[in-house]
């Protein structure tokens, strides 16, 4: 293997994947009735607990990822080689911007080994899907420079939209402002968010029920996917696979032979998105940041 290609648990990629690609993650953490936790295996996170507990009112914290994780995941990494590491958005987070601290740490103490740094500008699967495609490409032979190229590409074309049960768990961590959350919790509309080019939560669309909204993120994929285009579709739900199976259905209609990787929220991210938060991932026809 010619370098590593380095993740965090944002990505929200199951391990048995991460095991099968050789993919390293670092963990991101979550504080819940004062304990702190990470969650390596999402696929059998306990999601129907982990947001049972939010939808009580407990309420789960995060932090951002030390400096020191990153350079010892990183160092670990460079001992066998090159290193590639594809990280959460820095739009949402200031995570991406302690990973570029520590890799300039390990090319100084290690100035033969590349270490290269991309920023996904998405979260859950508008990062996963680019790292499961960066581990395809590096298993075909393409060196770190073409993935890169590859990366750049996907990133302009990726499709990160959402809806959410309650816009307070945005709020909270600063994704969107007070005013717009508590319109939304009054009103009871159901929003539909994106993510603009910086990689920042916005909201696009209001729409009355959970059926609409649903309907209105199929509907998106539909306007936005070329649909001779063969791709992964990536589903993360927070406690509502039911929705997750909804939405797949919905577009199967127009995607009839789509592969699907669904998942659910990771609690990190599943802390501020809230119980609920339904998102679809997917590669528009049209580049656009």
């Amino acid at each position: 293997m010619s370098y590593s290609i380095l993740t965090d648990t944002s990505a929200n990629l199951p391990a048995p994947v991460c095991e099968e690609w050789a993919l390293v993650r670092v963990p991101f953490a979550y504080i819940l009735d004062g304990r702190e936790y990470t969650c390596m295996e999402t696929e059998i996170f306990d999601d129907r607990d982990y947001y049972g507990k939010l939808r009580s009112g407990v309420r789960a914290t995060t932090s951002m990822v030390a400096q020191e994780t990153y350079y010892e995941a990183m160092t670990r990494c460079a001992a066998q080689g090159d290193v590639l590491y594809i990280g959460m958005s820095s739009g949402i987070s200031g995570a991406y911007g302690a990973s570029e601290a520590a890799a300039a740490r390990v090319r100084e103490e290690i100035p033969s080994v590349r270490i290269e740094t991309f920023d996904t500008r998405g979260a859950s699967l508008g990062e996963g899907l680019l790292v499961l495609e960066a581990a395809r490409m590096r298993k075909a032979g393409a060196s770190m420079d073409e993935v890169l190229a590859m990366l750049r590409n996907y990133r302009s074309r990726m499709q990160q939209v959402f809806t959410v049960d309650d816009l307070m768990h945005l709020q909270r961590g600063g994704r969107v402002s007070r005013v717009t959350a508590m319109v939304g919790s009054v009103l009871q509309i159901k929003p539909i968010l994106e993510s603009d080019e910086q990689g920042r939560i916005i909201v696009t669309g209001k729409v009355r029920g959970r059926k609409k909204a649903i309907r209105h993120l199929a509907d998106a994929l539909r306007e936005k996917i070329n649909p001779n285009e063969k791709q992964l579709i990536g589903i993360a739900h927070a406690d509502c696979r039911e929705d997750a199976d909804t939405l797949e259905a919905l577009i199967r209609e127009t995607c009839p032979d789509a592969q699907f990787l669904t998942v659910k929220y990771e609690p990190v991210t599943g802390a501020h998105v809230g119980p609920g938060a339904l998102a679809l991932f997917f590669l528009g026809k049209d580049t656009w940041r």
